[in-house]
């Protein structure tokens, strides 16, 4: 009797810290989405969940504990289980109450970890519930693509589930009744008492027909298949493969029509015979008979038998990547650029960027990290207008980097309480340098000094891109705000971030979650005083809109009255675009949907609506009201500064390379192949990134900031054609791409590096930069338009060979 108390109490206790585990977190973060304003997201996400639990975890305890109650149930007392003990010797134990009293405890753990594992997929459920039309078709069932990105993968959910319950929950019922010998395995073969006999073909009748449900579904599968020469459905699969599926759901209804006449007749020969046919059909129809079609039929005349499934493919991926709306024009390439039209493109010359982000990265950090515990990141590429004129500058912010603390100031109340925050950014033209050979900077040092720019007025960097712990706010420990010669200052955090810790229980539960007990020992906390979670801006937008993807670079803002705000972009994505080729890790269709706005000192984080004719970001925004607004509503301060995003960009560039051709059969013999080209960077070589510039299109009034890259034809150096993305308001979003004449040749960034190794001059003095200490790095290359010319720009930058 003690031994099974403590039992029970073991049990409980294990149960309660278990609890314990979920609720903490689940509570500290509904703070959390209470402080940031999106309580609404963090209810019907929970909700979702919640549902997808309850409904799963039910119905698997209701089905499982009534087939195997009504199988053990038929079990007589008596029956016994004939068992070895360790030393070889016969034993028996009544199989009955075993199963009487440990059946209900292994049920509730099946029901609980399967109602665990369905709440994570809460957002099928979502995207089901707020499904709407994306307006076009596919080209096989005649289906809004809707059907395929929202309805579909919910029910190949559901029938999972269901099928999976069905077979485990037969098999468990073939084990009670193996163990109470109402099944019995004979020479003859098996003997099922009559009850077992029913209740078995019934529940082989269920899982047939979640087989031919399934099988149905299959069909649509077809959209996504790999095996024709282009991804999606192929010649094979819609004259072998869609024939067979439909076959095979109609056999699988017949078979679990079988099951439920042999209930009522004797044998199992009818049903045996319905298996055969199925299982033949499946083996023969699915894996033999499209082989032999494809290589007998197909192969000898492929181009003719998947032309109109290559245009399927050509049009569904440009659709999917936004590539049918890239506008396409003739650049000449002349060769007669002169004085005047250098003139005319005065602002193009005067913000080609000289500054990479690599060496700029370095020297920021050499001249303006100030402290050993402040760190830049990135340098951020953006355009403002500054004195009447428009100018491309580069911004990198001063962040606070806990790893760069010394060993001594790594207590707890440095890291927590004292070290919160980064300080100030810096800003320059990428085109300015100093009589010293450095950057022209127009905000320097700490507090931050304009020269010509806006003024910084809230410094402070609570919120960045280092993936800084928690920090306490408000507390009677000052908070160091920035170094002033040997001396700090110090200032107390005036904002509205952070969670209030207005009650020792929310003390209490910080701490646990922290795993920090000092959080309820410290003295230097009061009612004041407030915690900062998620201080990183991906971490930020992720913890609230997880279902969106982000790009890699966030960037700062410098607002109209001196804030600091990051800007990321969100992207909507899914892997279920009939006939679209995919990206592996992405899927097969993208849009950039979300603009986020994070606040450097606040945390607020507000998301916008970028492109309403995206029918996924509609959903979620049904999905989520007030989650995002529309982008019409967005400062226009941070308008101004919205760019189009560089990893959007790279993918669409290298699907454009390939999807430029509309001809199946220019497409079928890739004689039009396209690459970005790749250069050697530092030592290693690498596909050349896009960049950004302020330049005037051929035919445009005005320069404008957009994003560039280029293309050379597969396997060659010469270049073919380049490709701007705008990002001004009035024209953001739209692709140009421009086609240089094919029979003339244009250097590619290889050859014209080719070019420079050549020419004595330059040579010579490269090699003398060399031997007397230095080193030379070479600039990304950047090749600018301009009129219907192009200028090749790289800057080289003289470095010590040894560092320190």
């Amino acid at each position: 009797m003690q031994r099974s108390q403590a039992a029970l109490f073991l049990v409980l206790g294990l149960v309660a810290l278990g609890l314990v585990g979920e609720i903490v977190p689940l509570y500290t973060d509904w703070l959390w989405f209470q402080e940031v304003g999106y309580t609404g997201v963090f209810l019907t996400t929970l909700k979702l969940r919640g549902s997808l639990f309850t409904a799963v975890a039910v119905v698997v305890l209701v089905f499982l504990y009534g087939n195997l109650t009504f199988a053990a149930r038929r079990a007589r007392p008596d029956v016994l289980w004939e068992l070895e003990d360790q030393l070889g010797l016969p034993g028996r134990v009544v199989i009955e109450p075993i199963i009487r009293r440990f059946l209900p405890v292994v049920l509730a753990f099946i029901a609980f970890a399967s109602g665990l594992r369905a709440s994570a997929r809460w957002e099928t459920l979502l995207q089901y519930s707020s499904a709407v039309p994306f307006g076009t078709i596919d080209p096989l069932f005649g289906r809004d693509l809707g059907f395929f990105v929202f309805t579909l993968p919910f029910w190949r959910m559901v029938v999972g589930w269901a099928t999976a319950l069905v077979i485990g929950t037969l098999v468990l019922t073939v084990v009670i009744y193996v163990l109470q010998r109402s099944l019995v395995l004979t020479a003859r073969g098996p003997r099922l008492a009559a009850g077992a006999r029913s209740h078995l073909l019934l529940l082989g009748c269920v899982v047939l027909m979640l087989a031919g449900v399934g099988f149905w579904l299959d069909r649509f599968e077809l959209l996504y298949s790999p095996r024709g020469v282009v991804f999606g459905a192929s010649y094979t699969d819609i004259h072998a493969s869609l024939p067979v599926l439909n076959a095979l759901t109609v056999l699988s209804a017949l078979c679990a029509l079988a099951c439920l006449v042999q209930i009522t007749r004797g044998g199992l020969r009818l049903i045996a015979a319905g298996l055969l046919v199925l299982i033949g059909v499946w083996i023969l129809g699915l894996g033999i008979y499209p082989a032999l079609l494809q290589r007998f039929r197909v192969t000898p005349n492929e181009l003719a038998a998947e032309r109109p499934f290559i245009q399927h493919n050509i049009r569904m991926t440009r659709q999917a990547y936004g590539l049918d709306r890239v506008e396409e024009k003739e650049f000449p390439a002349d060769e007669s650029l002169d004085a005047r039209a250098l003139e005319r493109n005065a602002s193009t010359i005067k913000n080609i960027r000289l500054w990479d982000h690599r060496p700029l990265l370095r020297t920021f950090a050499q001249l303006q990290e100030i402290r050993t515990y402040y760190r830049f990141v990135d340098v951020d590429n953006d355009r403002y207008t500054v004195n009447g004129e428009y100018r491309q500058l580069m911004l990198s912010p001063r962040e606070l980097s806990y790893q760069n603390l010394q060993t001594r100031a790594g207590s707890w109340i440095n890291e927590h309480l004292t070290f919160t925050h980064g300080y100030g950014v810096v800003v320059g033209p990428v085109n300015r340098i100093t009589p010293e050979g450095l950057p022209e900077l127009w905000v320097k040092d700490i507090p931050p000094q304009s020269e010509g720019f806006t003024r910084v007025t809230r410094p402070e960097i609570y919120f960045g891109e280092i993936s800084n712990d928690y920090v306490l706010v408000r507390t009677r420990s000052q908070e160091l705000d920035y170094p002033a010669g040997d001396q700090n200052v110090y200032a107390t955090y005036a904002g509205r971030g952070g969670v209030p810790l207005v009650s020792w229980l929310r003390k209490l539960v910080f701490a646990a979650r922290f795993g920090e007990i000092k959080l309820l020992l410290s003295n230097d906390l009061t009612p004041d005083s407030r915690v900062m979670m998620y201080r990183t801006v991906g971490e930020r937008v992720r913890t609230i809109a997880p279902f969106f993807q982000y790009d890699r670079d966030p960037y700062i803002v410098v607002t109209d009255d001196g804030r600091l705000q990051w800007m990321l972009d969100g992207y909507t994505t899914t892997d279920r675009y009939p006939y679209s080729d995919p990206v592996r890790g992405l899927g097969n269709y993208i849009r950039n949907s979300v603009k986020a706005v994070i606040d450097a000192y606040h945390g607020t984080v507000t998301f916008y609506i970028a492109d309403a004719t995206d029918p996924i970001v509609r959903a979620y925004a049904r999905a989520f009201p007030g989650l995002l607004k529309p982008l019409s509503e967005m400062p226009a301060d941070l308008q101004r500064h919205i760019r189009y995003p560089e990893d959007f960009f790279t993918i669409q560039a290298r699907k454009y390379a390939t999807y430029h051709m509309l001809d199946p059969q220019v497409f079928y013999n890739k004689e039009d192949l396209w690459a970005v080209p790749r250069r050697t960077v530092e030592g290693r070589e690498r596909e050349m990134e896009p960049y950004y510039t302020i330049m005037r299109l051929p035919g445009e009034a005005r320069e404008e900031f957009m994003l560039l890259t280029l293309f050379n034809p597969a396997r060659r150096d010469n270049m073919i054609a380049w490709l701007a993305a705008r990002s001004d308001p009035g024209h953001y979003g739209r692709l140009i791409a421009y086609n240089f004449p094919k029979q003339k040749l244009v250097y590619g960034p290889r050859q014209i590096d080719a070019r420079i190794d050549q020419d004595p001059v330059i040579s010579q003095q490269l090699s003398l930069c060399n031997q007397r200490g230095s080193t030379v790095i070479r600039g990304s290359l950047l090749a600018i338009p301009i009129d219907q010319s192009l200028i090749y720009v790289q800057p080289l930058y003289l470095a010590a060979s040894e560092q320190g």
